[in-house]
């Protein structure tokens, strides 16, 4: 099964056992399996034990589908690339938030195109900004909406 041809995630807090296995194309064993191998991988367990998978563990079981079953990587070598992919998310979400702190400063009356502030002159050059009011204002303008959008996920 490709994963063009998963179904699309519904919008729910949490799926049981049965809805991810649907959701992902994997039988429930194997998800319990995977469970034991990949340490990201925690649903929450209530009465009876029962498993309940919230929306970025359904995502995190597609990514290791598509790593073992599509890509050919062992579950080690799995294991090895999603630990690489989530430290590389949180790199990037660390830069992200450096960046919003930039955008903060600008509410705090700071000129981020003055020469002093390399990280910004670089910001810019490396996003194709004019270091020009307006090409800051559009800079801000984009760092606030991702702001924003990390703080609904978070």
């Amino acid at each position: 099964m490709e994963k063009s041809l998963l179904p699309s995630i519904p919008a729910k807090r949490y799926f049981t056992i049965g809805e991810v296995s649907d959701l992902c194309g994997v039988k429930p064993h194997v998800l319990r399996y995977w469970e034991q191998e990949f340490t990201q991988l925690r649903p929450m367990k209530r009465r009876g034990n029962r498993r309940y998978y919230q929306h970025h563990e359904v995502l995190m079981i597609r990514r290791i589908r598509d790593l073992l079953y599509d890509q050919g990587f062992t579950i080690s070598g799995a294991r090895n690339k999603l630990q690489e992919l989530v430290q590389s998310e949180r790199e990037r979400r660390r830069a992200t938030l450096d960046l919003l702190d930039g955008a903060d400063a600008m509410d705090d009356g700071l000129d981020l195109a003055d020469p002093e502030h390399d990280a910004a002159q670089d910001l810019m050059t490396e996003f194709e900004f004019p270091a020009t009011d307006e090409g800051i204002q559009v800079l801000r303008k984009e760092l606030v909406q991702i702001r924003d959008l990390l703080s609904e996920t978070v």
